[in-house]
């Protein structure tokens, strides 16, 4: 089953459990109902923003509706065999593509706090991109390649090795300069 497929089914299951129509889920998580139906058919996984939105709406974690199997121990991955790939759609207006390959470092985690995620970064192609925010914390360390940042109305340039941490309630966008990027990114949301 692909990632967005096991997403909508759990964001369908959780939407049920508490007996809470489409359109209700949608006022609460302040996503539109298009976009919900969207994820709860298994047709996209959104950007983080819209994720987290709904998250705290269903009263669960981020990892929550992005996990399969939680549990009690710590997650090991070991070198070369990274997890799963997600691939968010991103901020793309017609929602189809993703600038971004998350690899969650954490998945499977009981009862975490923090997100860790290695991510693949692509350049965007096209104008001045669109800032999203929302509750919580990100740390970003760029492992190869470089990166900008559009956070509020400043703009940072990090090369490899470089490192930001920020408020991720100030609007904010992420992406690859020139060429591919990897970053390490902890994302913190308060549930």
């Amino acid at each position: 089953m692909s990632a967005a497929n096991k997403l909508g089914a759990k964001v369908r299951q959780l939407r049920e459990m508490r007996e809470l129509s489409v359109d209700q889920l949608a006022e609460q998580s302040q996503c539109h109902a298009d976009l919900l139906q969207r994820i709860e058919d298994g047709e996209l996984v959104p950007s983080l923003t819209p994720l987290m939105n709904l998250s705290r709406a269903l009263g669960v974690r981020l990892g929550t509706l992005l996990d399969d199997e939680p549990h009690d121990g710590p997650v090991l991955v070991k070198a070369g065999q990274l997890p799963g790939v997600i691939r968010f759609s991103g901020k793309d207006p017609v929602a189809t593509k993703s600038n971004l390959d998350f690899y969650s470092m954490g998945a499977g985690k009981k009862d975490r706090h923090m997100e860790p995620f290695l991510i693949d970064v692509q350049p965007r192609s096209g104008g001045k991109p669109p800032l999203s925010s929302h509750e919580g914390e990100e740390f970003v360390y760029v492992l190869s390649g470089q990166i900008e940042i559009n956070y509020g109305k400043t703009v940072y340039n990090l090369e490899a090795g470089d490192s930001i941490y920020y408020d991720s309630i100030v609007p904010h966008d992420l992406h690859a300069l020139g060429g591919p990027a990897r970053i390490l990114a902890v994302v913190y949301a308060p549930f």
